[in-house]
Order: structure tokens, then C-alpha cells, then sequence
């Protein structure tokens, strides 16, 4: 990872002409991704961990994870930013080492509470943000999770936007309302938070790529969209040879 590299990075999250990431899950997916034509590899923490055979939300281990996106980098010539769900329980200093050892130059956070229920203290996220920006100059995407299980997003988005803020004051280049899906309220967050990029997620049957545009947003993600997809398929291949049927 060089200073160029995080640069090209940072210069791609323009609001209204978002970067699109189909994220990537093993070194196949990650060079797939770059022969089709995207600038950007970003990983996804939910599909590696499928792919390595443990639960999401930090069920893998930190060593396995940072070995399967050191392996994504390695065969890539692009930027890579790596979801690292909530950081593994690292100190920011170790973290920021572990990431600039695999490469990247961008780095995926989020503030839900793995060992506990609900999500981090505000503040608490703030401050370990603003220790990580001090250790390493990787493009940060800030993930509020502040909409996860919300029945009624409305009422949560007062404090996803001040979770947003602070953030942002901590040195977060970006920030990731994930599972905000209503329309008029990303137009809202976008505008709360404006000039800073904000990220969102791409779900089947929710807000399209037109719409995410139109509201402003200068990153989409897919999540495990894809891999899930794949695994569809060929889920699919299995029961029909499984009945006698070759696929090819």
C-alpha cells in the first residue's frame, strides 16, 4: 500500500457519482472483480466468513481474516479496503499495523457491540476512531448501525446522524448508514452530514442505483449480496446433478 494508492482511494468517494463495490470474498472474487472493470476491491466480512467456516459478527478468527484479505491483495493491483467488522477487540495502534502488513488502503468499521448487546458508546467509537486516524492515513468508512433491528427508522435516525458527525470529527473520511432504506430518509442523512461521502447498501428489492445516486451518496456496497448469489446458483447445480442432471 503506498500514499498513491490511498489517495486514488479517497479521490473516488464523490457524492452523486457514487463508487460502486461488489464486494469480494476470496482471491478468485477479488480478481473477478477487477477483470470486470471496477477500481476498487472492497472485502466483505459476512461471505470470508463463510468462506472460512465461521459465523459473522466476528465469529472468525482475527488472524484468519487478515490472512484472507492479505491473499485478495496480493492479486490485485487496485485498492483494497477491508471490512474488518468491529476491530477484532485490537487496540487502534495494533490494528493500523495489521492493516498496513495486508496492504490496504481502506478500512470498514462498524460500531455494533459484538461482546455485548446494542452498540458502542458513541464517544467510545469516536475516540477509537480518532486513535486509528492518528496511527495510519487509510481511508476510513465509519459503519452506523444505528438502523439494525430499528422498527422504525425515523425515530433512530436523530442518533444515527450524531453518531455520523462524530465520526466524521474523529477523522472518518466516510460514513455507512447500513440498512437505511427509505428513501427520504438517506436524502435526509445525506444532507446532515453534507459535505462529508456517505455509503450505502445495495439490497435486492430496496432503494436502486438510480435512486442511491439521486440522494447523494458517494460509495454503495453489496454486502454478501453476491456471494449469497453464487451460493444460489450453485446450490442450485448441486440438486439438479444430485437428480442425475449435469450442469455442463
Amino acid at each position: 500500500m503506498t500514499a498513491e494508492t490511498v489517495a486514488r482511494l479517497r479521490s473516488l468517494h464523490v457524492p452523486g457519482d457514487p463508487l460502486i463495490l461488489p464486494n469480494a470474498w476470496d482471491a478468485a472474487s477479488a480478481k473477478a472483480v477487477v477483470k470486470a472493470g471496477f477500481p476498487v476491491v472492497a472485502t466483505g466480512s459476512a461471505a470470508v466468513a463463510d468462506v472460512l467456516g465461521y459465523p459473522d459478527h466476528q465469529g472468525a478468527p482475527a488472524e484468519e481474516m487478515f490472512a484472507a484479505i492479505a491473499r485478495m491483495v496480493r492479486v490485485v493491483d487496485v485498492p483494497v479496503t477491508a471490512d474488518i467488522e468491529a476491530g477484532y477487540g485490537l487496540p487502534a495502534g495494533e490494528l493500523a499495523e495489521r492493516l498496513a502488513a495486508v496492504g490496504v488502503a481502506g478500512v470498514n468499521l462498524e460500531d455494533t457491540d459484538h461482546a455485548g448487546t446494542g452498540l458502542v458508546d458513541t464517544a467510545e467509537q469516536a475516540g477509537y476512531l480518532a486513535a486509528l486516524r492518528a496511527a495510519t492515513d487509510l481511508v476510513i468508512n465509519a459503519r452506523v448501525d444505528s438502523f439494525i433491528g430499528a422498527s422504525d427508522p425515523r425515530a433512530v435516525l436523530p442518533d444515527a446522524i450524531a453518531r455520523a458527525r462524530a465520526y466524521l470529527d474523529a477523522g472518518a473520511d466516510c460514513v455507512y448508514p447500513i440498512l437505511l432504506a427509505d428513501q427520504e430518509l438517506l436524502g435526509e442523512f445525506v444532507e446532515a452530514v453534507r459535505p462529508a461521502p456517505v455509503n450505502a447498501v445495495y439490497m435486492p428489492g430496496g432503494l436502486s442505483l438510480e435512486v442511491l445516486r439521486a440522494a447523494g451518496v458517494a460509495r454503495v456496497s453489496f454486502g454478501p449480496g453476491l456471494f449469497r448469489l453464487g451460493q444460489s446458483q450453485l446450490d442450485r447445480t448441486l440438486a439438479d446433478l444430485a437428480q442425475g442432471t449435469t450442469p455442463y
